[in-house]
């Protein structure tokens, strides 16, 4: 059976999805790449309840100890690269080429970054599959589908030194300030 639940954050609200052991989805509300329509049924669960304490401690500046349990659904190559995602640590950085090189050298196959920008957009559990820590290799702050300035602030939030990093476009810094 699914489930899912809306909770608020500050920066905004999030829907969470799940099943009877798992989560399987966390995003934004509005942003890119949301589903068109939830299945299953509202209600809270112990995952759920996992979560938002998680997120709780999250958004207070902290860097959760707790294991959330998750299943997501991808090709191979989104999975690879979502579990490349996990293990970029609390308060850093890593860029998309980065990552490219990584599956390379696992795999032996010539990986592209835009390949690997297309896979950490599809992430459907954000914040836990932490995507916000990708960053162009150019430095800039680009390709969050929770918006610009929800990475931004996440990664704000995280301690990361911004001050390297530009904003993709004139608009978008004065949206953040």
């Amino acid at each position: 059976m699914n489930f899912f639940t809306h909770i608020l954050s500050p920066l905004g609200g999030i829907t969470l999805a799940g099943d009877e052991k798992a989560l399987t989805g966390l995003w934004f509300d509005g942003q890119k790449y949301f589903p068109e329509q939830l299945s299953g049924e509202e209600r809270e669960t112990p995952v759920f309840r996992k979560v938002s304490d998680w997120l709780d401690q999250y958004f207070a500046g902290k860097n959760p100890a707790t294991e959330i349990p998750i299943h997501v659904c991808g090709s191979q190559f989104r999975r690879n690269v979502w579990g490349i995602l996990q293990q970029i640590p609390y308060g850093t950085t890593t860029t998309y080429g980065q990552i490219a090189k990584q599956l390379a050298a696992r795999t032996g196959k010539n990986v592209s970054a835009q390949a690997v920008g297309g896979a950490v957009g599809h992430n459907p559990v954000s914040l836990i599959i932490p995507c916000h820590r990708v960053v162009g290799s150019d430095g800039s702050l680009t390709g969050y589908a929770g918006g610009i300035e929800k990475k931004y602030a996440l990664l704000k939030l995280e301690g990361v030194d911004l001050s390297a990093f530009s904003l993709p476009c004139e608009d978008s810094e004065k949206k953040i300030k």
